[in-house]
C-alpha cells in the first residue's frame, strides 16, 4: 500500500465511492480536495467548498469517515477542513474538528456545541438589500393588549441585536394580526440602529424557490453560503415549508450556523410551532428554544387606536361613529382597517362626498367579510354551559359557587367579544346583571388569561366551538 498522503486519500474516495450512490459521492466527495497531511502531529487537512459541507459531512457521514480514514491513515487522526472560496481568495476558513477516532461518540454534541471556525483571511461581506418594508416601523405599530409582550421583546432585539437572549423570536398569530409589520419593525430599527449589519427579510415561499432554482443551477453551495453570512434573518410565513423536506434540511443547516455564531433569527408563522405537522423535529426544537410570542387579533380599542393613528397619518376627518362602527366589523384584522379607510378615501375622492356612516356601511359590504350568521347571546352560552358541564340555569342564577361564578364570567367576557351587543345588555341576557358586572367579569377573565396558561386553553377551546357552530 501507497504512503503517498496524497494517494491514500485517493484510496479513501474509492471506498467511499463504493459505499454511497453516485450522486451522493458526486455532491459531497467529489468537491473534497486533499491538501496535507503532517505525519508528526497526525492532521489531516481537506479542502471543502463551505461551512455546509462540513455540517452535513459530520452530521451524514460521519461514521463513514471514521472507518475509510482510520483503514488508510491509522488511529489518532485529526481532521481539519479549509473553506476555499474561489482561486484568487482560496482559503478562508479552518474548521477544526474532533480528531477522526473521535467522531462517532463526539457527533451528538457537535451539533450543540458553540464552536466559532477561526478566520484565517476573511473578506468582508458587501452590504444587501434587506428587503424590508420602511413603511412598517414601530412608530406606527399601535401597542395593545394582543402584541404588548411581542412588541416589547422586538424592539429590544432591534436595540440590542448582539444578545443571545430570545434567539430565535418566533411570532405567531392569525392573519391580518400584524406579524409581518412587527417582523419588519424590528428589522427596519436595527438597520436604522447599526446600518453596518446584514439583515434581510424573506417570505418562505421566496426562500423555496430561491432554493429550487439553486438546485437546477447546480450552485447550492453559493445559496446557502450567502444566507450564512446574514447577521439577522427574517422569514415570514415559514407554515409554507410544511412537507418541503428539501428546504426544511436546508433551512436547518442555515439556521445552525447563524445561531452558533450568535447571529439574530427572526420567524413568523400562522400556527404555534406544536401546530406545525410536516415540520421536521429538529428544527421544531429549534423553532423553541428561545422565544415563542403570539400575536392576538386586535380588540376593538385597539382597532380603534389604529384607525385614528392612520387617519390622523393621512390627515383626514372621520367622524368617532364611523371610526367605531369599522373597529367593530373589521373583525379584528389589520389589513382589513387600512383596506376599508384606503377605500373610504377614494370613494369621498372620486365622489367629492363626505365620510359618514352611509358611506361606511357600503364601503364595508365591499371590502370585508361580515359573517351571516352572527354568535347569539344563547349560542355563547351553549358553548360555554357545555365546556364547564353546568346548566344555563346555574350561569343565569345568582350562586356564588366557584363553577357557575367562572362559567357566568366567561360568557360575559365571550360575548362582548363576540358580539355587538352593549355591556347593559349582556348583564340583562345573563341573569338581570347590571354593566358594571360584565365589565368587571371581562376584566378578571382578561388578567387570568395572562397568567393561567390552563384557563387560557379552556377559553380557546370554547372559541373554536364556535366555528363549528357557523
Amino acid at each position: 500500500m501507497s504512503t503517498n498522503p496524497n494517494a491514500l486519500w485517493d484510496s479513501c474516495l474509492l471506498l467511499i465511492k463504493s459505499n454511497v450512490s453516485e450522486q451522493q459521492f458526486n455532491t459531497w466527495f467529489k468537491p473534497i480536495m486533499f491538501e496535507s497531511f503532517n505525519e508528526a502531529t497526525r492532521t489531516l487537512i481537506l479542502q471543502v467548498p463551505s461551512n455546509f459541507f462540513v455540517e452535513y459531512l459530520e452530521g451524514n457521514y460521519v461514521g463513514l469517515l471514521n472507518k475509510v480514514l482510520t483503514k488508510y491513515f491509522g488511529t489518532g487522526l485529526r481532521l481539519n477542513y479549509r473553506i476555499m472560496v474561489d482561486k484568487t481568495h482560496k482559503l478562508t476558513q479552518e474548521v477544526e474538528p474532533e480528531p477522526v477516532a473521535d467522531i462517532d461518540k463526539s457527533a451528538a454534541k457537535r451539533e450543540h456545541a458553540n464552536k466559532t471556525p477561526t478566520v484565517l483571511d476573511a473578506a468582508k461581506p458587501q452590504d444587501i438589500d434587506s428587503q424590508l418594508d420602511p413603511r412598517h416601523t414601530f412608530a406606527n405599530y399601535i401597542e395593545g393588549d394582543s402584541n404588548k409582550l411581542p412588541r416589547s421583546v422586538g424592539l429590544s432585539i432591534a436595540e440590542h441585536p448582539r444578545t443571545t437572549q430570545f434567539n430565535p423570536m418566533f411570532i405567531y398569530g392569525p392573519s391580518g394580526c400584524g406579524k409581518t409589520h412587527l417582523i419588519n419593525a424590528i428589522g427596519v430599527r436595527t438597520k436604522e440602529l447599526y446600518p453596518q449589519k446584514r439583515v434581510l427579510y424573506v417570505s418562505a415561499r421566496l426562500f423555496q424557490v430561491q432554493y429550487t432554482d439553486a438546485v437546477l443551477k447546480n450552485c447550492t453551495n453559493d445559496f446557502i453560503n450567502f444566507y450564512q453570512t446574514i447577521d439577522m434573518l427574517i422569514v415570514d410565513d415559514i407554515q409554507e415549508w410544511v412537507s418541503a423536506t428539501k428546504t426544511q434540511e436546508t433551512f436547518f443547516h442555515i439556521f445552525n450556523h447563524l445561531f452558533r455564531n450568535g447571529k439574530r433569527i427572526i420567524l413568523a408563522c400562522d400556527r404555534p410551532p406544536v401546530d406545525l405537522q410536516g415540520m421536521s423535529d429538529r428544527l421544531l426544537t429549534r423553532f423553541s428554544c428561545g422565544l415563542i410570542a403570539e400575536l392576538e387579533k386586535p380588540n376593538i380599542q385597539l382597532c380603534v387606536d389604529i384607525l385614528n393613528s392612520k387617519i390622523k397619518r393621512d390627515g383626514l376627518h372621520i367622524p368617532e361613529e364611523v371610526v367605531a362602527f369599522i373597529a367593530q366589523t373589521a373583525n379584528g384584522s389589520v389589513r382589513d382597517l387600512e383596506g376599508v379607510i384606503n377605500s373610504l378615501l377614494a370613494f369621498s375622492v372620486v365622489y367629492n362626498c363626505k365620510i359618514d356612516m352611509r358611506l361606511a356601511e357600503r364601503v364595508i359590504k365591499r371590502a370585508v367579510k361580515i359573517d351571516n350568521e352572527p354568535l347569539t347571546m344563547d349560542d355563547i352560552l351553549d358553548s360555554v354551559c357545555n365546556h364547564f358541564n353546568v346548566s344555563t340555569t346555574a350561569v343565569m342564577s345568582r350562586s356564588r359557587k366557584r363553577d357557575y361564578v367562572v362559567a357566568r364570567q366567561v360568557s360575559m367576557y365571550l360575548a362582548q367579544k363576540y358580539t355587538k351587543i352593549p355591556a347593559s345588555r349582556i348583564g340583562k341576557l345573563v341573569g338581570g346583571r347590571d354593566h358594571s358586572t360584565v365589565i368587571h367579569s371581562c376584566t378578571q377573565v382578561e388578567n387570568r388569561l395572562k397568567i393561567d396558561k390552563m384557563f387560557c386553553s379552556e377559553v380557546q377551546s370554547i372559541e373554536n366551538s364556535f366555528k363549528l357552530k357557523r
